[in-house]
């Protein structure tokens, strides 16, 4: 079973966020990049398949050098392989036309990635690889079992969850499930050693329409202060909710 893992390179959660150009631009100085959280639940669960099925995982990412350090970090954790599209991501269908190529010349049979970036939280990339090359597509996937071309998955759904069977070639948008957060892989120093020796392929950009961009970015607005009210004061408390706050 050939396993293809979508990295998306993202900030870290602690980092500070800034934006440069007028607010139309994101602001990378001093900003530590991680694997995307619902990719490395992905990965994960590909490394288990490595292990338990004889699996063998590669990883892709579309982005400059910059992101080299992120897929090499994807290879110390246990992927074999890493594939580097060599191209701004700066639109949603541009990445999927993309991966859908890699996926297509390595007629890989199962392909994960999380169902958001944790940055522009789009959600939109691993539809559009479905779409693009027809495969069959499960969101918000929190379980997957593969026996010889039969899956059985378990997805997220209003409410509840929905166990579903399907056949592979499969595209899935993965998120925290499909391992728990403890599975998690810390690479080691074996790992990060071998993972310099491992294959990295550079493959430059097919022709694809670019239809979005980014216009301006916002900060959310700032907490206002709290103002606290005595316990004894209950129609000053009334009168602000009302009047203020305007919740009743």
């Amino acid at each position: 079973m050939k396993i293809l893992v979508c990295i998306s390179h993202v900030p870290d959660t602690t980092s500070k966020i800034n934006f440069i150009n007028g607010d139309s631009e994101f602001d990378t100085n001093g900003v530590q990049f991680v694997i995307n959280p619902n990719d490395e639940f992905g990965l994960t669960r590909a490394i288990w398949f490595q292990e338990q099925q004889g699996a063998t995982v590669t990883v892709v990412n579309v982005g400059g050098p910059e992101t080299e350090p992120t897929l090499r970090k994807a290879l110390a954790i246990g992927a074999n392989e890493a594939i580097r599209v060599n191209a701004n991501p700066t639109d949603g269908f541009y990445v999927a036309k993309q991966l859908a190529e890699v996926i297509k010349n390595g007629a890989y049979d199962v392909i994960i990635a999380g169902k958001e970036s944790l940055d522009y939280n789009g959600g939109m990339v691993p539809g559009m690889i479905a779409g693009i090359l027809g495969y069959n597509f499960l969101n918000s996937c929190t379980s997957l079992t593969v026996d010889g071309t039969n899956v059985k998955a378990v997805r997220e759904i209003d409410g509840g969850k929905e166990t579903v069977a399907t056949t592979l070639p499969l595209i899935i948008g993965g998120q925290k499930g499909l391992v728990e957060e403890k599975d998690l892989r810390i690479p080691n120093m074996r790992g990060i050693m071998t993972a310099r020796t491992k294959a990295m392929t550079i493959l430059e950009p097919v022709d694809a329409p670019k239809s979005t961009k980014a216009v301006k970015f916002e900060k959310p607005a700032p907490r206002s202060a709290v103002k606290l009210i005595s316990a004894d004061n209950l129609d000053e408390l009334i009168n602000l909710l009302h009047n203020e706050a305007k919740v009743i």
